[in-house]
């Protein structure tokens, strides 16, 4: 069984990738998306960021074994789970691509800082690893 699951998955990605793209060129598309999704939590919020540029069957990890599933579960996560007062900024170290171009990964660090009520910002460090897929020319993220 497990070596039917990936022989099909090999097939696939064969079949799917009969075009090889420009590498570097895709890798700039999703620098580009990564920064206007950064952008975009800083302006707008981090749930409006995590909503948009989630593909509709996305899928993010939080804690050490909760997954959220589906574009809308992710944005009421992130409505209810975020404090008003968080900012998240975050910088690929790394962005690898599909040879077709039409899947990516990214990871790297992000800082997640919030006020208390004195005023004082405490920030907290992490790793993030982001799997994107281009839908009509846009790159969602399918895994965070």
């Amino acid at each position: 069984m497990k070596k039917t699951l990936i022989t099909m998955l090999v097939l696939s990605a064969i079949v799917s990738c009969r075009k090889a793209a420009d590498t570097e060129a895709v890798k700039n598309e999703v620098m580009l998306s990564e920064k206007e999704f950064e952008k975009m939590a800083a302006e707008k919020g981090v749930a409006e960021a995590f909503y948009y540029f989630a593909a509709e069957d996305a899928v993010i990890l939080r804690g050490n074994d909760s997954l959220i599933k589906g574009k809308e579960s992710i944005k009421a996560y992130y409505s209810s789970n975020v404090n008003p007062n968080a900012e998240l900024s975050w910088t690929p170290d790394f962005i690898g691509v599909s040879s077709c171009g039409t899947l990516a990964y990214t990871y790297g660090r992000y800082v997640y800082s919030v006020k208390d009520s004195s005023g004082k910002r405490t920030s907290r460090t992490g790793i993030f690893h982001t799997v994107w897929k281009k839908e009509n020319k846009t790159w969602r993220y399918v895994w965070d």
